[in-house]
């Protein structure tokens, strides 16, 4: 149970399934309820397809052209702590105009519940944890999101706009922590320690 949380909590900050809703909401809004059944089955398998695949492959093709997982710890963490300030720093999250046949696959599959910062995540749990408590974490974590947006009409009543913002701003500041951290540990292995 404790490794699958110590997987489980990093991925649910990246993921940001209640930062992201009130994008989903935006874009899915007056959409019928068949509609947003058909996006969120779409983006959930989507986001699963990328991020299994990244996770399987990922490490192999940075091998490949030359990236140790120091230096992808460094820039991961740095790109993780820019998304975090700007998330952070932003009034609004407002999406630019979408193609509502690719929707569910892109902006919301990817990189909405999948993006920059959950790649990264998946790839530096993979080391400690293995691939059986990160795929799991993953995978719940990728549910989870499904499922946020399938109560979305729910939740934005109960959250609020102000609700909704101030929970995503909480998650971009444990986002920004993780990031430091991941920062810390590549150039601590940089170093040998």
């Amino acid at each position: 149970m404790r490794e699958f949380l110590l997987c489980f909590v990093p991925i649910f900050v990246a993921v940001d399934a209640f930062g992201v809703l009130p994008i989903y909401f935006n874009l899915t809004e007056g959409l019928n309820r068949e509609e947003h059944k058909k996006i969120i089955f779409q983006s959930v398998l989507t986001a699963a397809v990328v991020s299994l695949t990244f996770l399987f492959v990922g490490e192999r093709i940075l091998r490949f052209i030359g990236i140790t997982i120091p230096d992808f710890m460094v820039a991961g963490g740095l790109l993780l702590f820019g998304i975090s300030v700007h998330d952070l720093l932003s009034v609004n999250k407002k999406p630019k105009h979408v193609d509502l046949e690719s929707l569910g696959s892109v902006p919301i599959g990817v990189p909405l519940i999948v993006g920059p910062a959950v790649l990264t995540t998946i790839l530096l749990l993979l080391g400690p944890h293995g691939y059986f408590y990160t795929v799991f974490a993953l995978i719940t974590n990728i549910l989870i999101a499904g499922l946020v947006f399938l109560g979305s009409y729910r939740l934005n009543l109960i959250l609020g706009k102000a609700g909704g913002r101030t929970v995503s701003k909480i998650a971009s500041l444990i986002l920004a922590a993780f990031a430091v951290m991941m920062i810390r540990r590549g150039i601590m292995k940089y170093l040998g320690q």
